[in-house]
């Protein structure tokens, strides 16, 4: 679709013709049916007074007189030898001359009678063809027949009395003249209106479609900084997109908002490992011999922090990878297993307890890193000689993963804001960016888990993940 206004006009002109020519169709049906029905008791009434108006006893002299009248200027009735009308003495006296035609359209009715057993007596001008006529009538009523290739609506009656049948009609081709003649007359008028109409609909569709118009040009017009509502008034059925708009420049406002806190708090925070990095580097250029250790261990740092940022780079767009069943149970093993000499370098107990198969919906590789950084995250604020306990609990109700250490635990304050990116907890004697938790927030909500966090009652922190059964 190119132009809402271009369809609109096409289709509504499109439709105006085709009720144009429907509503035509059906005044021409319509006019016909109803002309017929007309001509159809015109002819029952004229052919009674004519009936009515015959002799009780016709004579030769009344037929011939009755065919006088029926003459026109250019076409006459003609007398059969049934009527006797031929062998009449008057038939010898001269012709009284044409006949008088009051309308042209007199040549397109006929009219007929036959005696009892159907011998021609009289037919008007157009019934007779040299020596072929209208036939007899075998039955009362209207009817179409068929006469010198034209068809005729024909009246027939009958008199037992007198042994006469009377037939009348209309030559098909005048029914059809005066119905198209109907027609015509709807159609012009409509024809005439049609190019006004076309134009009042367009002006019509131009002004309806206006506010669109306005509504665009008002977000075209718009700096890249004015991120503000638009408050133009539009009508009810554009208010829906207005508030979509407003939507989505809300969220357009939020991402960057925090894009912009994202790369000021990313450049702080590698900021810090680089200038430290650069503080050894030089002091080993001066001499000092653990220089270089030192070093390694900033670059290890921000080595961390850049896979970080990408990790959570990708989660914000939510490039995630395909689900498919995954098993917990051997996924937090190998975890553990590829963690423990961090552990055992720091005299650190990481004990998994008796876990059981806990199949869900997920990837592997994302919820490796999922369960990895809250194993590193215990490791790494547990203090030496301490202790970290992994619990993976499947039943009835769900799968739960705990993960308990015996470190210092979260301030009260700060358990609901600890999972903001690069907010870290009050110990900031750990090395740490801050980013951890906010990976792990973002991928359980994609593998549609929950994320609790507590203190132990002992010391410590609990973190704990769960599956709901209806969500797997």
């Amino acid at each position: 679709m190119t132009s809402i206004r271009r369809y609109l006009f096409r289709t509504l002109a499109v439709t105006l013709a085709i009720i144009t020519v429907l509503a035509v169709t059906a005044a021409y049906l319509i006019s016909r049916h109803e002309l017929e029905e007309i001509l159809d008791a015109q002819l029952s009434i004229t052919g009674r007074g004519l009936m009515a108006m015959l002799p009780d006893a016709p004579t030769p002299a009344d037929y011939r007189q009755l065919s006088t009248w029926l003459n026109q200027r250019k076409a006459s009735s003609r007398l059969y030898p049934a009527s006797h009308a031929l062998d009449d003495p008057l038939a010898d006296q001269p012709d009284a001359g044409p006949g008088q035609t009051y309308h042209h359209e007199e040549r397109k009715m006929g009219v007929g009678i036959w005696n009892a057993e159907g011998e021609r007596l009289l037919l008007g001008p157009g019934w007779h063809k040299g020596e072929a006529g209208m036939d007899a009538p075998s039955d009362t009523g209207f009817e179409w027949v068929a006469f010198d290739d034209n068809h005729w609506r024909v009246f027939s009656m009958h008199d037992a009395q007198r042994g006469l049948w009377l037939r009348l009609g209309i030559e098909q081709e005048f029914f059809n003249d005066i119905v198209e003649r109907v027609a015509l007359n709807h159609l012009w008028p409509m024809l005439l209106l049609l190019p006004i109409a076309l134009w009042w609909m367009l002006r019509l569709i131009r002004r309806g479609l206006a506010p669109i118009g306005q509504l665009s040009r008002q977000v075209q017009d718009r700096s890249a900084d004015d991120l503000s509502h638009i408050e133009l008034e539009v009508p009810h059925e554009l208010r829906g997109l207005r508030g979509a708009l407003n939507d989505f420049i809300a969220r357009l406002s939020e991402t960057l908002e925090k894009e912009r806190r994202f790369t000021a708090d990313a450049a702080h925070e590698m900021r810090t490992p680089l200038a430290g990095v650069k503080i050894h580097l030089d002091n080993a250029l001066a001499g000092e011999a653990n220089a270089l250790p030192k070093a390694r261990q900033g670059i290890e740092r921000l080595q961390r922090v850049v896979e970080q940022l990408l990790t959570l780079a990708r989660v914000d767009r939510r490039q995630f990878a395909a689900t498919e069943p995954v098993d917990l149970r051997p996924l937090v093993l190998d975890l553990a297993a590829e963690l423990w000499p961090l552990a055992n370098a720091r005299g650190q107990t990481l004990k998994i307890h008796d876990t059981p198969p806990a199949v869900i919906a997920g990837n592997a590789i994302e919820l490796g890193i999922l369960i990895r950084n809250l194993l590193d995250n215990a490791l790494r604020y547990t203090p030496d000689g301490g202790r970290v306990d992994v619990r993976l609990v499947h039943s009835g109700e769900g799968t739960s993963l705990t993960i308990q250490d015996t470190g210092p635990g979260i301030p009260e304050a700060q358990l609901k804001t600890v999972t903001e990116r690069f907010r870290r907890a009050s110990d900031q004697r750990t090395t740490g960016s801050g980013l951890g938790l906010s990976i792990v927030v973002a991928l359980a909500e994609r593998h549609d888990a929950t994320l609790t966090l507590a203190n132990a009652t002992g010391g410590g922190l609990i973190a704990r993940l769960c599956w709901a059964l209806e969500r797997r």
